[in-house]
């Protein structure tokens, strides 16, 4: 009994330091903006409790609505996009279709190597009103007075944006799957081409479920990375124009440090910690549900 004691205790020891970490940097900044999203500022300072008043004022708001969207369509083509092309491409170069795979993984994997910045400043080249694509229309038909106009569009300036996720973070997820698809038994491979299987047979029935625990990890870090997106968006775009390619970041840098309204953009980061909790724990369900089913 004294032994059992001692060893709780020594678990427990052992725990603190973990603990008290994990509420520093967790816990507490989220508690934090749960109290300042509360509050209401005027020139650097709290003015008083207003209760749920910002959340009511954010939902609202035109602007935070189109935010939301638009981080969904990242979120969609995260999902949907980046992890089944990136499945692809990394089945392509593990059955070796493609001669000189080494020079093709690793020009696949180069873009998510590069700077965001970078990224941004190479694609507006490419997609600004007067930048090389335009040109490369006005060549082809021979009028020189076409402009690409697709970013002063309601809805398709997201278009570029989501056409460059795609390709940068692709490489990342398509590196996960080929080395867990290096992991799986050649010997499975080879008895399934000896009863005459075709490649898409095998792509569905041995390699995706030895790569389920790998796709649901995947997807927790494309459904977080969306929601979280700041960098690119803000280097390529800044959000506009009009908010067109604004996302929820980006909203709440704007409100919290350029507009000082702390208390509202604490609201707009609680809405993105509960969404990504909400997410991620239905995603887990579902994996849940998945895993029952064909154990």
């Amino acid at each position: 009994m004294v032994e059992s004691s001692y060893k709780r205790f020594s678990y427990y020891l052992l725990l603190l330091p973990a603990l008290i970490l994990y509420l520093s940097i967790i816990l507490f900044p989220i508690g934090m903006s749960s109290v300042l999203s509360l509050t209401k500022w005027k020139n650097f300072q709290m003015v008083g409790f207003i209760g749920l008043g910002n959340y009511v004022k954010l939902f609202a708001d035109p602007g935070f609505l189109r935010a939301l969207w638009n981080n969904v369509q990242i979120m969609l083509i995260s999902v949907l996009g980046q992890i089944p092309l990136g499945i692809i491409l990394a089945y392509v170069l593990y059955r070796k279709f493609v001669k000189g795979f080494k020079f093709y993984e690793m020009m696949i994997f180069m873009p998510i190597t590069i700077s965001s910045v970078v990224v941004a400043l190479l694609w507006n080249r490419i997609f600004s009103p007067v930048g090389i694509y335009t040109y490369f229309v006005k060549w082809l038909t021979g009028n020189p007075d076409y402009v690409m106009r697709i970013s002063e569009s309601p809805y398709f300036a997201m278009v570029p944006l989501l056409f460059v996720l795609l390709w940068m973070h692709t490489s990342l997820y398509m590196v996960m799957f080929l080395a867990n698809m290096q992991r799986i038994p050649k010997s499975s491979l080879e008895a399934a081409k000896m009863d005459g299987a075709s490649e898409s047979v095998i792509l569905w029935r041995i390699v995706l479920p030895a790569l389920a625990n790998v796709i649901f990890t995947s997807s927790i870090f494309a459904i977080s990375g969306s929601l979280k997106s700041f960098d690119l968006v803000f280097a390529m775009t800044g959000g506009g124009p009009v908010d067109y390619t604004n996302v929820m970041s980006i909203y709440l840098y704007k409100h919290t440090f350029t507009y000082n309204n702390y208390g509202y953009g604490s609201a707009v980061s609680l809405v993105i910690v509960i969404l990504s909790v909400g997410l991620i724990s239905l995603g887990r369900a579902l994996y849940g549900q998945f895993q029952k089913k064909f154990d």
